[in-house]
């Protein structure tokens, strides 16, 4: 049966002489993969492969079996077109970074059509955004996906409860024993970004490059504490060379 959907790309891997699987977060059914016949050619004119670049936003028509592993892509289109968020290299390492963190967290879950808009707004923002406001998108992301699959992080920093814990998920009166406290204008920041409501006020968080990687560092050991696929971040290493 044909439905009609909107897509985040998440991954595609060369399949034969001229199709791809791919990976593709849909606002109906979650992360799917799809056969795509036919698109990758020689002839430029013919070439449709790279509709299905890391972070690419489609509209499809597909056909949808929930006993299949493996569904087909019928029709797609761009949803949204880059103006040149993709060739940018600041831009494109926190796609790939953002675009790995999902791959990472949402192989076995159902449709998550709340995450699915954020990511999207997310990712149409990040094209749209002045490069000097966009180093904070990616700690914001990751904050986001937390609070999204059900890990927020509660709480406040205050004097009596200045570290934030890894275990419990909140900021306690005790500094965590797994591992090494953020100091505390770290802990200070992490507060103020969890009380920032959009992405659009994002540069309104002065942090510099140390404290927003060593905040990101943090919420991925959160994450890999609460989830099962999380794994390390190979995408990471780029982000810290290009955030500096």
């Amino acid at each position: 049966m044909l439905h009609k959907t909107n897509g985040i790309v998440l991954r595609a891997v060369k399949y034969g002489e001229s199709s791809l699987v791919t990976t593709i977060f849909t606002e109906l059914y979650g992360v799917q993969t799809y056969m795509v016949q036919g698109v990758r050619s020689t002839k430029m004119s013919q070439n449709r492969a790279g509709f299905f670049q890391p972070g690419t936003l489609l509209e499809l028509v597909v056909y949808q079996q929930p006993q299949k592993n493996m569904q087909r892509i019928r029709e797609f289109q761009a949803a949204y077109i880059y103006n040149g968020l993709q060739e940018d290299v600041v831009k494109n390492s926190i796609v790939i970074f953002s675009v790995e963190l999902l791959l990472r967290l949402l192989p076995e879950l159902g449709p998550l059509p709340s995450l699915f808009s954020f990511s999207y707004d997310y990712f149409v923002a990040l094209d749209k955004m002045p490069l000097h406001e966009v180093a904070n998108f990616p700690l914001f992301f990751i904050m986001e996906c937390s609070r999204e699959l059900g890990y927020p992080l509660k709480g406040s920093y205050s004097d009596a409860t200045p570290y934030p814990n890894l275990q419990d998920g909140d900021f306690t009166a005790h500094p965590p024993a797994e591992m090494s406290p953020l100091n505390d204008e770290d802990a200070r920041a992490l507060s103020a970004l969890l009380k920032i409501p959009t992405l659009a006020d994002l540069k309104n968080a002065a942090l510099n490059a140390d404290r927003r990687l060593r905040l990101i560092d943090w919420y991925v050991v959160y994450l890999q504490q609460h989830t099962q696929h999380m794994g390390n971040i190979r995408s990471l290493s780029i982000l810290r060379a290009i955030l500096h």
